[in-house]
């Protein structure tokens, strides 16, 4: 689903991009940030996007598996894993002026387009209730830090905050028994 929800961010601001410059170049690409050599993996001319952090969101969290009805029986499903994801757009452009208008447009998309909905955005995938993207801006040393953890040399670039991805795994963990009979612990004499 992580792909999915990517993709779909991707596309979309891809297609801005081309609307507001006439062109596909310096598009967005899903990928890695830097190889397994340590070297820039991210096209020249273009606005990688990747994921550097996934976090669980723990105040929408349930607590207690889902019943659902198949075929006659009860299934128990495990509860959906609710996550965020912490997405970074870096510009890897030859011209620096180039980086930054990149940047610019990614920033104007989301700033337009901060939740994306099915009825919104038909293209969104069914099993995606809602995006929502949030801006964040870490510190100095947060940012050093960041670039530090995936092993390049610092571009331009954005992080931002995608709530809520939601992973259901379709598998049944258990199959439940119907209630037969009401029991309160009385018994006549």
């Amino acid at each position: 689903m992580l792909d999915v929800a990517l993709a779909f961010l991707v596309k979309n601001l891809n297609a801005q991009v081309a609307l507001r410059t006439g062109s596909t170049f310096g598009g967005a690409e899903l990928g890695r940030i830097v190889d397994e050599a340590g070297k820039c993996a991210i096209q020249v001319d273009h606005v990688g996007v990747a994921i550097v952090n996934v976090e669980e969101e723990r105040v929408f969290r349930a607590q207690l598996p889902e019943l659902t009805r198949e075929n006659g029986k009860i299934l128990k499903v495990e509860p959906p894993l609710r996550l965020n994801l912490y997405v970074m757009f870096a510009a890897n452009f030859q011209r620096y002026d180039q980086a930054l208008r990149h940047l610019s447009l990614v920033l104007s998309f989301f700033q337009a387009n901060p939740v994306f909905t099915q009825s919104a955005y038909p293209g969104l995938d069914a099993r995606i209730e809602k995006l929502t993207v949030e801006l964040l801006s870490p510190s100095f040393e947060q940012l050093n830090q960041i670039w530090a953890f995936i092993g390049s040399k610092q571009l331009p670039s954005v992080l931002y905050k995608v709530r809520m991805v939601t992973l259901q795994d379709e598998a049944a963990s258990g199959i439940v028994s119907p209630v037969s009979g009401l029991d309160f612990g009385m018994r006549a004499p």
